[in-house]
């Protein structure tokens, strides 16, 4: 099954992703204003993706970051090899003072009616300094290399990493991938990058490159400057906004051959309705709708990301692969931290409706 797509039966790796690794501090349900200790997660919204396959379906993925030689670069590297992704780092001295930095993005967790609240520190980020000529995309594809992922965050941070994108986009395109970009638009990360304005044109350039597009209607609005349909839809669970906004994406970018989403209508902070989409190759699809108890809701965009890309790279049927990323997006939720822990026997039987009954 092609989708559209040409994808490559064999090769050395089946996925690898470009993007910045970061370290999530998370004092749980207490704000940090009253805070006294935190868990820390490694994540990084193009990580997450390679993490999510290599861990829970087995798949051979790469990641390819800065990393900076301090105690908290060790930490974030190990959890990188204890996830089972391969490593291609440009590699940064710490000057023991001001940087430059492994990123840290602050989330609590939100209860109830009490939303999670989110803020960064990327100052003198690594990441941000990456620039195109920084990495060998031959020796990275050695052996062949199924799918390139990378995603708006890790564009948002400089202007030489969106240049990057488009230099490992193209890179992976002439070694036969399918690429993919996850919009993931964050107003705070452009605001200081120039701007919805400067999102839009930089966006634009990447997705020429790009065959397999994930965003929801607000990250085609602000990421493709596509403008919305002048009817809202009446839920967030309606599938109708986002699919009468695809022929003005194909218009604009006809290499894209499909864009799909997760649709989820916020009840309270820990329970969300939830469903997923996607335009592939001119059909339309859409998983079912389950309610959510949500212990974590961070990452999982990534996990439907990351089910529906593997249910690409094993030849699913369409439906089918949107429900594995539905499912084990669904999933991720129940989890600490922003990366799975699901077994891919757990997704694909919730997949096919299975239950919370205990498993004996």
């Amino acid at each position: 099954m092609n989708y559209g797509l040409n994808i490559l039966q064999e090769a050395r790796r089946d996925l690898v992703s470009l993007g910045a690794l970061i370290h999530r501090l998370d004092p749980g349900r207490i704000p940090f204003r009253k805070a006294t200790r935190c868990d820390i997660h490694v994540s990084g919204g193009e990580f997450n993706v390679a993490a999510n396959l290599s861990d829970c379906f087995g798949m051979k993925t790469a990641i390819v970051s800065a990393m900076v030689n301090y105690p908290i670069g060790d930490l974030i590297a190990e959890r990188v090899k204890a996830m089972g992704v391969k490593s291609f780092y440009k590699t940064f001295d710490h000057n023991g003072v001001n940087g430059p930095n492994m990123a840290t993005v602050l989330s609590d967790q939100g209860h109830g009616v009490r939303a999670p609240v989110v803020f960064y520190n990327r100052c003198n980020e690594a990441a941000a300094q990456l620039k195109p000529g920084d990495f060998n995309w031959d020796e990275i594809f050695a052996g062949g290399v199924r799918w390139f992922h990378s995603g708006g965050i890790f564009a948002a941070l400089s202007e030489t990493t969106a240049e990057l994108i488009i230099e490992g986009m193209q890179a992976a395109k002439a070694a036969g991938a399918v690429t993919s970009f996850d919009l993931n638009f964050r107003e705070k990360l452009w605001k200081i990058s120039g701007g919805e304005s400067r999102a839009v044109s930089v966006v634009r350039r990447i997705v020429d490159n790009v065959d397999v597009l994930v965003g929801n209607e607000e990250d085609l609005q602000k990421g493709l400057g596509i403008p919305g349909p002048e009817v809202a839809a009446k839920s967030k669970l309606d599938p109708s906004v986002f699919f009468g906004m695809i022929d003005q994406v194909t218009a604009q970018h006809p290499n894209v051959k499909i864009v799909a989403t997760t649709l989820r209508e916020v009840h309270t902070t820990n329970r969300h309705s939830w469903s997923a989409v996607a335009w592939i190759n001119g059909q339309t699809y859409a998983a079912p709708t389950c309610e959510l108890d949500v212990l974590d809701r961070v990452g999982g965009g990534d996990g439907f990301a990351a089910g529906f890309i593997y249910g690409l790279l094993t030849g699913e049927a369409p439906e089918d692969a949107v429900k594995l990323g539905w499912a084990h997006g669904a999933l991720l939720t129940t989890f600490p931290g922003d990366t799975t822990m699901a077994t891919v026997d757990q997704v694909r039987a919730f997949a096919k409706g299975g239950s919370a009954r205990i498993q004996r």
